[in-house]
């Protein structure tokens, strides 16, 4: 199985810690961010990792080869624009570098979780929908809606922010919830996508889901979740994983 993790972001929030260091190399209770994430992904079947940098790219390609591409297969796709591609962007950069022809997982570096990544995986391969998005029910600014189709929309409650954005009308129960930066996604994505240079994979989903594409929610329930893109919860997550 092919999973690629999103590294090649700012960190903006991060700073200074990310004036000399990429996100990706943040230490979280002894490790860095990315390892977490290479090794959750490894364990859960993973032989292929595919890495977008841009920010210290250099750092991250030499922690990289030190770590011997943690024991798998483990290649780079570098961003050498003047601002990284984005989600959506950076996945589709990328598309030379998958090997497989079965779903794979995508997954931000900066979340550190203990999700099942393999019942994710399954059951994105089961159910056959475009994409399978890792979410949960809990308070967030910016929910994706879902009704028993799928997605279909997308709401922005921050504060001088507000936006609200339908692709169709829900159909049955609908439901808000907070994204978890996580997918199991259909490799055929990559002959969908019309979008060019930098974009959010999230808007590419809205977009296809008006199309009448699936994108379906899989919610983690209680499963631990640390997102560490900012001091705050950057400590967070140190106390947590370090036991403090």
């Amino acid at each position: 199985m092919d999973a690629m993790i999103l590294a090649a972001g700012l960190g903006t929030r991060l700073r200074p810690l990310t004036d000399h260091l990429p996100k990706a190399l943040v230490d979280v209770a002894g490790r860095p961010a990315l390892e977490h994430v290479a090794r959750r992904l490894i364990g859960a079947g993973a032989t292929r990792l595919i890495l977008n940098v841009h920010h210290h790219a250099d750092q991250i390609e030499a922690f990289v080869r030190e770590a011997g591409g943690f024991g798998v297969d483990t290649v780079i796709s570098r961003e050498d624009g003047a601002e990284p591609l984005e989600t959506g962007g950076g996945l589709l950069h990328a598309r030379p570098l998958f090997g497989s022809e079965e779903p794979f997982l995508l997954h931000n570096v900066d979340v550190i979780s203990d999700l099942d990544l393999r019942a994710l995986h399954a059951r994105q391969v089961e159910q056959s929908p475009l994409a399978t998005l890792a979410v949960r029910e809990s308070a967030t600014s910016r929910p994706l809606l879902f009704d028993d189709r799928g997605l279909y929309g997308w709401a922005d409650r921050r504060p001088g922010r507000e936006a609200r954005r339908l692709v169709r009308e829900p159909v049955g129960k609908a439901h808000e919830f907070a994204f978890l930066g996580v997918h199991a996604i259909d490799p055929t994505i990559f002959r969908l996508l019309t979008e060019t240079g930098r974009f959010s994979i999230i808007s590419a989903y809205l977009r296809l889901a008006q199309e009448g594409h699936v994108i379906l929610p899989h919610d983690v329930g209680e499963a631990r979740w640390l997102e560490i893109g900012s001091l705050e919860r950057l400590e967070e997550a140190r106390r947590v994983l370090g036991g403090g």
